[in-house]
């Protein structure tokens, strides 16, 4: 059940003895990098620790990351045994993300497929041709789901998960999302306007079938 511990401003969906599923904060970590900035795991073992009393390292990591920028739903697994298995449930493509957005512009088409290859360097990932050695395939499927003001809402279920994908396919189209200036926004906002509003996954130790879902902070 969704709850919000006030003391450490988490947002938890869910909790068991296996995994911890919660809601990052667009500008906010999803694991400690090299600065001294707050992330979503500290917050997270925090809380674990004072949940659950515990002394000592609290184990604890998470399946997938978000960009810094970018708000959503993040799966932590709580056991080497729950991090092993869906870490193999996300080479087998079986973990379904969801995505909504706002980006720039009017598609002419308002579904449909975008497929390009991906490389990345430097904090920051190009479309180049598929001839490039260093390319990796990047699709996505999107569908439109409001227009307004010359500006999109749009829905994407990822088939990749390539860094930075989202923000430099669409870029790439020419529609950047709303806020993503390293990928060309010319709208100035604190938080780019990019969401993992949904998430599909086979829990690691029961396998019954899981979907959380959350709400972004921006519309249309």
């Amino acid at each position: 059940m969704k709850h919000l511990d006030k003391e450490n401003n988490l947002q938890v969906l869910f909790c068991d003895n296996h995994i911890l599923v919660v809601e990052k904060d667009a500008n906010l970590l999803t694991q400690p990098d090299n600065s001294n900035n707050e992330s979503l795991e500290d917050i997270a073992k925090e809380w674990i620790k004072k949940k659950f009393n515990k002394p000592g390292n609290v184990f604890l990591h998470p399946i997938h990351r978000l960009d810094k920028p970018v708000s959503g739903i993040v799966i932590f697994a709580r056991t080497s045994k729950a991090l092993s298995r869906l870490n193999e449930q996300i080479r087998h493509h079986k973990i379904k993300k969801y995505y909504i957005l706002l980006i720039e512009g009017i598609l002419k088409k308002k579904k449909g497929y975008l497929i390009n290859y991906l490389f990345h360097d430097n904090f920051k990932a190009e479309i180049v041709m598929k001839q490039n050695p260093n390319a990796k395939l990047a699709k996505l499927f999107y569908a439109v789901i409001k227009e307004e003001d010359n500006k999109s809402l749009v829905k994407v279920r990822l088939i990749t998960g390539r860094y930075h994908q989202i923000r430099a396919q669409f870029s790439y189209l020419g529609h950047p999302i709303v806020g993503d200036k390293k990928y060309g926004s010319r709208v100035f906002c604190k938080k780019i306007k990019l969401h993992q509003y949904r998430i599909k996954f086979l829990h690691p130790i029961t396998k019954k079938q899981l979907c959380f879902q959350s709400k972004p902070s921006f519309c249309l």
